[in-house]
């Protein structure tokens, strides 16, 4: 939370000082400044990998081959298409709702400073939508995983290959799933402000099937861990609880439809379910810090009063974040990386930066700052420290590497990723079995298909990363670091 409350000794705040600058200091020379852009269609790009289904004729990643196209059929219904999440082949339906999410707010502040990439941003977030409508066509019902992740584990298979089981997972009425429901509604909502001009039927359609899907959300409440515990955990089992996600929904709900019930709902429900709770969290788990940035643009726009709650947390959240402030859930490495504890750390980065940098628009255009102690965390200092987050990912750290796979002369060659690390289809057509393809794992040969785009989970606390297959916390990518990402980067191709 906030330290704007305590007084520091000057000596201390010297330090904080040295501390700030410490961090925003680049480990490059100043004129060698990164091409944001090239980043941002490259980041942009690694959807086009992650594709499950039946790919298009305009398919980019000209490696990845159709895959999966008998998904849902065990249930009756068809879910082919979505995303791959990670470097295996389970479609997680709570991670990719995120994804959808946070690819719809990259385009919604951001998409104006995309260019001709903000078009493929679009047909990114579209194959995330055009599988959730599928995964919720049924009422009062929502298709949240296939796959079977034990059986999908214990193989090392090509996705165009894949024989592992494809078990259907739902939520349902007997069977709730408010988390992983709340998301999807979210991704829905948000996806609509994107469609609105650009195709306003298929918009509707969105937005009709978010309130529908909230709803049932709202109405047969808990969580989806409990319901499908055995499937779901400990992969993507939401050890936050739903509560943050049906805040979350209604706030996008809200800014999407401007419908007054969500408005009341918020204020209704902010304290019953925690809207201040973990501030300093933003993933796929836990919007908590999500919500309070996305509520409070209305604040600081003079249209919400009544939510100057959220305003007070966010800038809680922000003051959190500052170096200097010593908080036990947010650490800086000696390279200045924002550090969490637990697998795929860039996933907090990019998530973190993204609110930082969004949160500093909204700042800047009602000309306010944050009070944190001695430290005022004015909209420039914000962007600052986020893009200091981005320089880190794109080389400028003490390993001398890009995080982002095909970014720079250096970067991860050995990706713990399924499709890059086993032979093309094309290179080798016939079929690699589930421990044939084990040799290609174990190999600490690079992949022989670039990810290209594809942001690894990242060094550890001491800036050290091995590149590793087998250390997927470090060398796996997924579509939750790229999509808040997307965002960060089309800002600093814009103001560089």
């Amino acid at each position: 939370m906030a330290r704007n409350a305590l007084s520091f000794p000057a000596s201390v705040a010297a330090l904080r000082v040295l501390t700030l600058l410490l961090v925003f200091l680049p480990l490059r020379p100043l004129a060698a400044r990164h091409d944001y852009y090239n980043a941002l269609r490259k980041s942009i790009l690694f959807f086009e990998g992650q594709r499950s289904g039946r790919l298009p004729p305009d398919q980019r990643v000209r490696w990845r081959k159709d895959s999966a196209l008998h998904d849902g059929a065990t249930a009756g219904v068809d879910l082919t298409g979505g995303y791959y999440d990670a470097g295996d082949n389970v479609k997680f339906g709570f991670p990719m709702a995120f994804t959808t999410t946070l690819l719809s707010w990259s385009v919604i502040d951001f998409g104006r400073n995309m260019g001709p990439e903000l078009r493929n941003a679009v047909r990114a977030v579209k194959w995330g939508t055009d599988y959730l409508l599928k995964a919720t066509a049924v009422p009062d019902v929502v298709y949240v995983q296939v796959g079977d992740a034990y059986s999908d584990h214990n193989c090392w298979e090509r996705p165009e290959d894949m024989d592992t089981l494809r078990t259907v997972y739902k939520v349902d009425r007997a069977h709730p799933g408010s988390d992983v429901a709340g998301e999807t509604a979210a991704a829905l909502a948000a996806a609509s402000i994107v469609f609105r001009s650009r195709d306003p039927a298929y918009s509707r359609l969105l937005l009709s099937r978010a309130i529908r899907v909230f709803e049932f959300a709202d109405k047969y409440r808990g969580a989806y861990s409990s319901s499908l515990h055995p499937a779901v955990c400990p992969f993507y089992c939401d050890v936050n609880g739903y509560q943050d996600e049906l805040l979350w929904a209604a706030a996008w709900l809200h800014k999407a439809s401007r419908m007054r019930e969500y408005r009341e709902y918020i204020a209704r429900n902010e304290v019953i379910l925690r809207a201040g709770d973990t501030i300093n969290e933003f993933g796929w788990d836990n919007k908590h810090a999500g919500i309070n940035v996305l509520i409070s643009k209305e604040v600081l726009r003079g249209r919400a009063e009544y939510f100057e709650s959220f305003l007070q947390n966010a800038d809680g959240f922000i003051c959190s974040l500052l170096p200097g402030i010593s908080h036990p859930q947010v650490q800086y490495s000696p390279g200045g990386l924002i550090y969490k504890a637990g697998g795929s750390n860039m996933q907090h980065v990019t998530s973190l930066s993204f609110l930082l940098l969004a949160y500093s628009n909204y700042l800047s255009h009602a000309n306010k700052a944050v009070p944190c102690g001695e430290t005022s965390a004015t909209p420039a200092l914000l962007k600052r420290l986020a893009k200091r987050q981005v320089d880190y990912i794109l080389g400028d750290n003490p390993m001398g590497m890009s995080y982002m796979v095909g970014y720079g002369s250096r970067y991860p060659r050995r990706i713990h990723h399924r499709g890059s690390s086993l032979p093309s289809v094309e290179a080798h057509p016939a079929r690699i079995a589930c421990k044939a393809g084990s040799r290609y794992y174990q190999t600490p040969n690079p992949n022989p298909n670039l990810l290209v785009g594809a942001v690894v989970g990242g060094p550890n606390i001491s800036d050290a990363f091995p590149d590793s297959r087998p250390i997927f916390q470090q060398s796996e990518p997924t579509t939750y670091i790229n999509a808040p990402l997307v965002g960060l980067l089309a800002f600093f191709s814009a103001h560089p």
